[in-house]
């Protein structure tokens, strides 16, 4: 099951938040078809956020067809996004490279500047429209 960490601090909207952490969760494959999802209860004692902003996440997760409400029963997992699975060999070579990072004194947020601007070299976006000449 899934634990949600709520970062105050980070400008992202709480349900966002949840969001995101779901589809990590998908990603990853800790989270698959059929698995229950935390209940709003249980997750507003776990994180003492409001029970509409739970329900709010899982709505919008819900309108993605990535889970589905079940009346009386829960929310469950529709279907995953699992392609970098959790036990994959690049997710133990990122792993050693972050070790790495922290040992060469590099901060968190030093880190997430550094990945973030190498996954923006390799995962452009296509910005050239038709009929721009530059």
């Amino acid at each position: 099951m899934v634990e949600y960490r709520i970062d105050r601090r980070s400008g992202v909207a709480t349900y966002v938040q949840i969001v995101q952490q779901t589809k990590q969760a998908l990603r990853l494959g800790l989270l698959e078809p059929g698995d229950k999802l935390p209940t709003a209860r249980e997750v507003v004692e776990a994180t003492a956020i409001n029970p509409n902003t739970v329900l709010k996440a899982y709505r919008e997760l819900e309108r993605e067809g990535l889970v589905e409400a079940r009346r009386g029963l829960g929310t469950f997992v529709r279907r995953g996004l699992n392609t970098a699975p959790a036990d994959s060999p690049l997710r133990s070579e990122l792993d050693a490279w972050a070790l790495r990072a922290r040992e060469a004194g590099l901060e968190r947020d030093d880190v997430d500047a550094l990945f973030v601007s190498v996954l923006d070299t390799h995962f452009k976006q296509d910005t050239h429209f038709k009929g721009d000449d530059s």
